[in-house]
């Protein structure tokens, strides 16, 4: 019983920027103000990819569950963020501890293979557009995404309960924003090496995969764009692609920053993470996800096209109502 209670920890204290009190406040405005951008910018292509029957392809049904991963990762972990910038309150259960961290990996994993389906599909869409509609069928396409997802909740389950398992000996400060895994594996008193084994088989399958999708995808798309007689084929094939290709630079170009480190005391050493890891973790959980409606909205005709038709569409039904409202009265 005693080893228990040594081991046993019914809370963990998240430090985040305790170390500079000053900036603080400006971080609490600056990341409720991208929290908003993300709820706005992704809630709005998702509405408008179900109600625009121009977006019904597999093209845009990624980028809705593209959009809603996002919205659900950030819920999970930007909400206790802001709460402990402004209240000081820095503690969070080990129950909830867990929920974040599963709620991270989860969607953090989705979404490597979310990205990588997306290259496919416009592997699909440029090298082979006669076989498109028969390749990526609804079927196909819903199939693909509903593997994404519950892989990537599957590979959460399996990184939390390894990693919420292990005794901490009462020691529960975490040095960062949230409960992210490699924060709270260093405040391990045990073995982890059963846990770094599982990371690596991780980042191999969620991250080297993925990549390697990609990389052939846009290998095969690129050498069909170069083959195009037409100019305005290959204006149109580029433009179809440089949305996704820029998510993709930023989302793995910090994602491997992060998880795919060779310093083996990223993982398992003593010391603190340094304000700047903070700040990537930060621009990799806030950041990227509301640049992602920016940038397709930004590179992607359609999407804007329908965006501007719901806004027209919403401002006329407001109209109609007052106008209703006042002639009634």
């Amino acid at each position: 019983m005693d080893k228990i209670n040594q081991t046993f920890v019914s809370e963990f204290l998240l430090l985040g920027l305790s170390g500079y009190p000053k900036t603080e406040s400006f971080y609490f405005v600056l990341v409720l103000i991208m929290y908003l951008v993300i709820l706005i910018g992704n809630g709005v292509l998702i509405i408008a990819s179900i109600f625009d029957s121009r977006l019904h392809t597999p093209m845009y049904f990624f980028l809705g569950n593209l959009s809603f991963l996002d919205i659900c990762y950030t819920s999970s972990s930007v909400p206790s963020t802001l709460a402990s910038l402004i209240s000081k309150k820095r503690n969070i259960s080990f129950s909830g501890c867990a929920v974040q961290m599963f709620f991270g990996f989860a969607m953090g994993s989705t979404e490597c293979f979310l990205l990588g389906m997306m290259a496919f599909d416009r592997y699909v869409a440029i090298c082979n557009p006669l076989r498109y509609p028969i390749i990526m069928s609804k079927g196909v396409y819903v199939l693909m995404a509903s593997v994404s997802w519950m892989s990537g909740g599957i590979n959460s389950i399996v990184q939390t309960s390894l990693a919420m398992r292990l005794p901490f000996c009462g020691n529960n400060i975490i040095n960062h924003f949230t409960c992210e895994i490699l924060a709270v594996l260093k405040l391990a008193c045990a073995d982890i090496s059963l846990n770094v084994i599982t990371m690596v088989i991780s980042n191999m399958a969620f991250l080297v995969l993925p990549v390697l999708v990609i990389f052939f995808s846009y290998m095969f798309i690129l050498f069909t764009i170069l083959r195009m007689n037409s100019a305005t084929g290959r204006r149109k094939a580029f433009s179809t692609c440089s949305a996704h290709l820029t998510v993709v630079i930023i989302f793995y170009g910090t994602i491997f920053f992060m998880y795919a480190k060779p310093k083996s005391q990223d993982v398992i050493g003593k010391d603190k993470f340094q304000t700047s890891d903070k700040l990537i973790s930060l621009f990799y959980g806030v950041v990227t996800p509301m640049l992602n409606p920016i940038i397709y909205s930004l590179r992607n005709k359609d999407v804007k096209a329908a965006v501007k038709y719901l806004l027209k569409q919403t401002l006329e039904n407001a109209c109609l109502c007052v106008t209703g409202i006042k002639r009634d009265s």
